[in-house]
């Protein structure tokens, strides 16, 4: 089965609504925000680039996860008053953490793994 566009993003609409929700219930812990921002990286990658080899996805989610986070420890004027907006708050994040780049790189290669053993599935029946 060729990989969709459609399926990617109806699931990448899905990651974004619990990480939201993830956010919003005090009981889960602000990791799994993260981890779930690294899903939905990976999957927007994947449907710009659904014909790519998974190493070249990887390796693109990877580098706009970690710029993101590194892009943090920049604290330019306009680039404070930019995180006070809502974009701001949940695309650019608010301060560099080195959990969150361990939870980026979970959550990209546990987003790979789950494509994997879904399209192999697939391919079988």
């Amino acid at each position: 089965m060729k990989k969709s566009r459609i399926y990617y993003f109806l699931l990448f609409l899905m990651t974004i609504f619990f990480g939201i929700m993830s956010r919003r219930i005090p009981q889960i812990p602000l990791i799994t925000g993260d981890f779930l921002y690294a899903v939905m990286i990976y999957l927007l990658v994947r449907i710009v680039f659904t014909d790519k080899k998974a190493l070249y996805i990887i390796m693109t989610s990877l580098l706009i996860c970690y710029s993101i986070e590194f892009l943090q420890l920049y604290q330019g004027n306009w680039m404070i008053e930019l995180r006070k907006t809502l974009f701001g708050r949940y695309v650019l994040g608010q301060g560099f953490l080195w959990s969150d780049i361990l939870a980026y790189t979970f959550g990209i290669f546990f987003a790979f793994s789950i494509e994997k053993i879904v399209l192999k599935y697939i391919n079988r029946v």
